[in-house]
């Protein structure tokens, strides 16, 4: 490709390549804290014109790379940086086979981990952000990776993604000059990216062991309630793009999970009160 990078989160090496500059650009200004990735990727992204002279008129940028999606649609230049992400979850969810990836947030205290999943929506990138303000290491935004065989969770910091409001509530939080570029017109509205700080970034080949698994959902009064295996496991194989390619080793890695590690759905109708309910469940451990 024209225009490339490489970058190493936790325990995976993607090469980023695209006919264009400036989502290179973004990119390595989001990554720049970032080791630099030695050794062969684990994963190529390309950012593509569908055809040569799209490149110039009209441009815009078609995901691909060694695993795609076939309908999926083209984004515009201006969300180049984004289309990078989303090329990168991509790679992972349908190539990982060396953990369990479930789509959650995770951030450890002391060598013990929160996971935190549910749908868009629920609060659980913002609400991992926050707990990453007040004495937490985020370990994750978009996946958490489960060890096969230890059941250790791997740290994979990439930037968290903020949509609308979000990005007014970490703004109140954390220095702007860890935020990425705004992009606007976006699928959902809104988006900013922001770095983890550099505690998470130096931690990132720290496993933690998984203490707690968290359900939230935004809105409703606050609450907690204790959840069951069977329904903790059917909602994690919801939740984990990988699980069925993995059979056995899958298999094993979730019921351990879930048979070892308490699980609770928590309402919350703002972020405060979401960290008082996390901080008193962690307390009670």
């Amino acid at each position: 490709m024209r225009h490339q990078l490489t970058l190493k989160i936790g325990p995976v090496r993607f090469r980023v390549g695209s006919d264009w500059a400036a989502p290179i650009a973004a990119l390595r200004s989001l990554y720049r804290d970032y080791p630099v990735a030695a050794g062969v990727p684990d994963y190529t992204v390309r950012l593509e014109a569908e055809r040569p002279w799209r490149r110039f008129i009209r441009p815009s940028v078609a995901v691909r790379g060694d695993h795609v999606l076939p309908d999926a649609l083209p984004l515009d230049l201006t969300h180049g940086v984004l289309a990078a992400e989303i090329g990168m979850n991509l790679q992972l969810a349908l190539g990982e086979r060396r953990w369990l990836l479930l789509h959650a947030s995770s951030v450890e205290r002391e060598g013990r981990a929160i996971m935190m999943t549910g749908e868009s929506g629920s609060g659980k990138s913002t609400l991992a952000a926050v707990l990453a303000t007040r004495g937490w290491r985020l370990m994750g935004d978009e996946f958490a990776l489960v060890d096969l065989a230890s059941g250790a969770l791997r740290a994979f910091p990439r930037a968290t993604s903020l949509k609308n409001a979000a990005i007014d509530e970490m703004l109140a939080r954390v220095p702007e000059a860890r935020f990425g570029t705004e992009l606007t017109g976006t699928p959902k509205g809104r988006l900013r990216h922001l770095r983890p700080d550099a505690a998470a970034i130096a931690a990132m080949d720290v496993p933690a062991t998984p203490a707690l698994i968290l359900f939230p959902r935004f809105g409703p009064p606050e609450g907690a309630e204790a959840m069951g295996a069977a329904e903790v496991f059917v909602r994690l194989t919801q939740a984990s793009t990988n699980y069925v390619p993995l059979g056995r080793g899958g298999y094993d890695a979730l019921t351990r999970l879930v048979t070892q590690v308490p699980a609770v759905a928590i309402d919350y109708p703002d972020t405060d009160a979401a960290v008082a309910v996390v901080e008193r469940l962690w307390a009670a451990l």
